[in-house]
C-alpha cells in the first residue's frame, strides 16, 4: 500500500509517498480502507518543525480517517462487520498514520457513519466539527453578538452555523477577502469584515452597531489585537490551542479593567470515549439532514499531499482539505 512518510522537517516537498506493507489487524483490531483522510493546519506546522511538540521521525501524519472496514482481527468485535462505513478519530486516541491507504486500529475506536453522510464530510466533522461544537458549548452564542475570525475556514464556517442554530443576536464574520465573507454570509453571518484592509478593527466595532462584541471565537492561530477595542464589557475571547495569547501587560490590564476574559480551548483534553461517540453522532445527524453544511476546500490524491499542504499554508482554502487515497 501507499502512505505519506515524514522523515525530516521542512517544506511541503519533504512529504514522501512510499510503498509499505499493508498492516494486518491483530486480535481486537480492524483494518480500515481509507476513503478520506483529513489534512489540518497543525500538521502543516508539524511538518515544518514549528508545532508545539516535536514528533519522533519517521512518521506518517494524519489524525482523522473515514473509510470501510476491510478486515477484522481474531474472532471479530461486537457491532463491527466487514463493509461497515466508519469514522476513525485517531487524534482522540493519541494516534496518527491517517495519510495512507489503510490503517489498523482498536475496534473500539471506530464510529458508524450514516449512509447519507459522505466520507469527506465525515472527516470534516472530526477535528474541526468537534472543535466548533465544543466552542459554542463552552461559550454559548444565544442572544449575543459574536465575532468569528476566519469565518470561511473549516472551523469558522461550522461555528457560524452552530451559533446561528443557538440563536445568536448578531454574527460578524471576519475573513481575508470579500469572496470569503460572501461564503460566511451564505452560511448565516449577518455582517462581514475583510481583515486584509487597514483599520479592520474599527469596521468590527461598526458592524456591532455600537453594542460591542460579547464573544470572539478565534481559532486562527493567535489573538488579533485589532478586535479587542470592539469587545464589550464582560466580553470574552475564546481562542484555540494553536493560538497564542501574546498580549502585553497593558492590553491585559485594559481587558481586566472591563471584566473581559481570555479562555483557551484545547480539544483533546475535553474528549472522552462517550462524548466522541455522541458528539460525532450529533454532527452526522445534522449533516445528514442538511442542517449543517460542510465545505470541502479541496480533494487531493496521496501523491498531491505537498500541494495540499501548500494550499493550507498559503491560507487559500475555505473549508476542509481531504486526501482521497
Amino acid at each position: 500500500m501507499q502512505a505519506v512518510v515524514l522523515s525530516r522537517f521542512g517544506g511541503p516537498d519533504v512529504l514522501d509517498v512510499v510503498d509499505i506493507p499493508r498492516p494486518a489487524p491483530r486480535v481486537g483490531e480492524v483494518l480500515i480502507r481509507v476513503m478520506a483522510a483529513g489534512v489540518n493546519y497543525f500538521e502543516v506546522l508539524m511538518r515544518a518543525g514549528r508545532y508545539g511538540f516535536t514528533p519522533q521521525l519517521p512518521m506518517t501524519p494524519g489524525v482523522e480517517v473515514a473509510g470501510v472496514v476491510e478486515d477484522i482481527g481474531g474472532n471479530g468485535h461486537a457491532g463491527t462487520v466487514v463493509g461497515s462505513r466508519v469514522a476513525v478519530p485517531l487524534f482522540a486516541h493519541g494516534l496518527g498514520g491517517g495519510y495512507a491507504q489503510f490503517v489498523t486500529v482498536d475496534a473500539r475506536a471506530v464510529h458508524p457513519i450514516p449512509d447519507d453522510v459522505p466520507f469527506d464530510a465525515a472527516v470534516a466533522a472530526m477535528v474541526q466539527g468537534l472543535t466548533a461544537l465544543h466552542a459554542v458549548r463552552r461559550s454559548p452564542a444565544t442572544g449575543k453578538t459574536v465575532l468569528i475570525p476566519a469565518a470561511a475556514g473549516g472551523v469558522g464556517a461550522l461555528i457560524v452555523q452552530l451559533a446561528r442554530r443557538q440563536g445568536a443576536r448578531r454574527i460578524i464574520a471576519a475573513a481575508g477577502s470579500d469572496e470569503k465573507i460572501a461564503i460566511a454570509r451564505a452560511l448565516g453571518a449577518d455582517a462581514g469584515v475583510v481583515t486584509a484592509c487597514d483599520g479592520w478593527g474599527a469596521a468590527v466595532a461598526d458592524a456591532a452597531s455600537g453594542e460591542g462584541i460579547d464573544v470572539v471565537y478565534d481559532f486562527v492561530g493567535g489573538i488579533a489585537h485589532e478586535y479587542l477595542a470592539a469587545l464589550a464589557p464582560q466580553g470574552q475571547v475564546l481562542f484555540g490551542a494553536l493560538g497564542r495569547a501574546d498580549l502585553d501587560h497593558a492590553a491585559l490590564n485594559a481587558m481586566f479593567g472591563q471584566n473581559q476574559s481570555l479562555e483557551g480551548l484545547a480539544l483533546i483534553p475535553l474528549l472522552t470515549a462517550e462524548n466522541v461517540r455522541t458528539d460525532l453522532a450529533e454532527l452526522y445527524a445534522l449533516i445528514g439532514r442538511g442542517e449543517l453544511t460542510v465545505r470541502i476546500a479541496g480533494r487531493y490524491a496521496l501523491g498531491e499531499i505537498a500541494r495540499a499542504h501548500r494550499m493550507i499554508e498559503a491560507r487559500k482554502t475555505t473549508g476542509k482539505v481531504v486526501l482521497l487515497p
